[in-house]
């Protein structure tokens, strides 16, 4: 099924699948990155926690009706999706201030935003993937303004489908990273990963986290945390 290999990330490789045009093969890798790919390092064996995880939330999130590129998981480590020509805007949805936005604009870590806030990144790592606007949106890519609209009220829903989805594994979603394509159709799909690597995720009862910062902050063993992770889904979904 695996064809050549057309692109390859910090995270993921990506692959034709042979005799499809418009499918590919994700290839989660073991590799973690953070503040724009400064800090590096592998862990044997995460590849499978972001695809099994990944899986579970994309599963998830289309019993809900929310459509994505993610058709199924294929092994541990690689899963089937359609093919689809991403936009290169990140969305970021805050429910909880962390991260760079309390450095930014010095608001307390663990601030609640009501309504949450939606953000938007240029996806460009050699530019840091600096934050833009909705005019700086519509000058640096091809996205329209009904799009970018229906982008950020895609991005609103899933937000409400993933603090359920989280609370009942008892975790609070802070805030999280999504990214959107087109497919053959034209239609504007949910792309890319939903994983600990792209959300910030917090014990309810401990506050402890679980995600990523794990690796960022040097808090422990980042491991063992996807796999709680993973456990908790599989215990429950």
């Amino acid at each position: 099924m695996k064809g050549n290999l057309l692109y390859e990330g910090k995270a993921k490789q990506v692959f034709e699948v042979e005799g499809s045009d418009d499918q590919l093969v994700l290839s989660y890798k073991n590799d973690a990155t953070a503040f724009n790919g400064k800090k590096k390092a592998s862990f044997t064996g995460k590849g499978k926690y972001n695809n099994l995880i990944t899986a579970k939330v994309f599963e998830y999130l289309k019993d809900k009706g929310v459509n994505s590129h993610f058709i199924r998981a294929l092994n541990d480590t690689e899963q089937l999706v359609e093919r689809t020509t991403i936009i290169p805007v990140e969305v970021v949805v805050r429910n909880i201030a962390a991260g760079s936005i309390t450095r930014r604009l010095g608001i307390a870590e663990k601030t609640v935003f009501t309504p949450p806030l939606v953000e938007l990144y240029y996806k460009k790592d050699e530019l840091g993937d600096p934050i833009i606007n909705d005019a700086h949106a519509f000058l640096l890519t091809d996205v329209t303004e009904q799009e970018l609209q229906q982008i950020k009220s895609m991005a609103l829903a899933v937000n409400t489908q993933l603090q359920v989805f989280f609370e009942d594994i008892g975790l609070t979603i802070a805030d999280f990273k999504l990214e959107f394509g087109r497919n053959k159709n034209g239609e504007i799909i949910l792309s890319d990963e939903i994983s600990p690597d792209t959300c910030r995720l917090w014990d309810v009862n401990t506050g402890e986290k679980m995600d990523k910062d794990v690796f960022r902050e040097d808090l422990g063993d980042l491991l063992s945390v996807y796999d709680n992770i993973l456990n908790r889904l599989e215990a429950v979904k």
